[in-house]
């Protein structure tokens, strides 16, 4: 699929009437992102989405060919941005001490920290100029001019995630075609452009406004978004559609691990918090055993953290300890709904169209 012959501007716009629903299926590294996933939210009428962070560039060329055997309907792809490669080495190598025992639990010694810091981002943004894909997505960063600019000639469409009005800015000057405005309710990891302070991160509708204000481009909005009430609501505010991540986490082609799944309507699991736990980078989990231990101390520094306890969270996972794992979910996770994905875009899309008197208004200033 090429960029539609419209306006820079009107391009995703032009993309998402495409859809017969505006609604975009988050791109979940780790593991939830599957081919089988993205197919689904797309063959249902939305955009699915594949998540190429943690996956090698070989790996991410076997997903994008499985997905378009799955489907011909259009798809994105996310990519992580490389990240600083300085952090401070006495506090990982702190943090390893702590995590000692953790990882002597589970019969596995502690990661690297310095692997693959990159995450391959140069090998696979080169795999998607030569072989484009509709849409590709950027978190943690954004992307220099020129390559949003040779994705947009490779026939990409292009969307920066962003968590405040100077990161939008930051992508409209680089020349994004739009932005995913991400509030701070979004489980996972929060896409900030500089990892730091996360007291400026707010709600969804308050950074929805406040992208608009700054910025000329389509917003598409995520955050605890789970219900198509709730993306009328964001509609009305605005965006030209609502990315959701946690809503498909339950689903049965999501590749999250069941006790996962099973955790996002589990009452023992009393809510949600930001932790670097587990990567060194804020991010939206499940409270467990090991965020409320170990997340007081964790250090600012992603990869480096992430890697450090990989080994340990895969043995977890094996041993089937929930507790030891990173159970990204945004607040809204008790709305999650065991469904599959094509299922639940036709519910979503019911919903949305029950709250339809709401947005009369709004769509008709959108489509003008």
């Amino acid at each position: 699929m090429k960029v539609p012959a419209v306006p820079a501007a009107r391009a995703i716009p032009s993309l998402i009437r495409a859809l017969r629903h505006p609604f975009v299926q988050a791109p979940m590294a780790g593991g939830p992102s599957t081919p089988a996933l993205a197919a689904a939210v797309s063959e249902a009428g939305g955009l699915g989405f594949l998540a190429a962070g943690y996956r090698t560039a070989a790996a991410l060329r076997e997903d994008v060919a499985q997905l378009r055997a799955l489907t011909a309907r259009p798809f994105g792809v996310n990519l992580f941005l490389p990240q600083p490669a300085s952090y401070d080495r006495a506090a990982v190598e702190a943090y390893a001490r702590r995590l000692a025992p953790e990882a002597e639990r589970h019969g596995v010694p502690l990661g690297d920290p310095d692997g693959a810091v990159d995450d391959a981002y140069d090998e696979k943004l080169a795999d998607l100029l030569a072989h484009p894909v509709p849409v590709v997505s950027f978190t943690f960063g954004c992307p220099s001019a020129e390559t949003l600019a040779a994705l947009a000639a490779a026939g990409s469409l292009t969307v920066v995630t962003v968590t405040s009005a100077e990161e939008a800015r930051a992508a409209r000057a680089a020349g994004a075609h739009a932005v995913c405005a991400q509030g701070v309710e979004a489980g996972g990891h929060q896409s900030t452009h500089r990892d730091g302070d996360t007291s400026h991160l707010v709600p969804l509708l308050t950074l929805l406004a406040e992208v608009r204000q700054a910025v000329d481009l389509p917003v598409i909005a995520a955050g605890g978004l789970m219900r198509g009430e709730q993306i009328a609501a964001v509609l009305a505010a605005g965006a030209c559609a609502a990315q959701l991540g946690t809503a498909f986490l339950a689903c049965p082609e999501s590749g999250a691990h069941p006790f996962h799944k099973r955790a996002l309507t589990d009452p023992r699991y009393e809510g949600t918090e930001l932790t670097r736990a587990f990567s060194g980078r804020p991010a939206r989990g499940l409270v467990n055993r090991f965020l409320r231990e170990h997340g007081p101390a964790a250090p600012s520094a992603y990869p480096q953290v992430h890697h450090l306890t990989s080994a340990l969270r895969k043995a977890a996972a094996a041993a089937g300890d929930a507790g030891a794992v990173n159970l990204w979910a945004g607040q809204g996770h008790r709305l999650a709904r065991d469904l599959p994905a094509g299922e639940l875009v036709g519910v979503l899309a019911a919903e949305l169209d029950a709250a339809r008197p709401w947005l009369r208004v709004r769509e008709s200033e959108r489509e003008s």
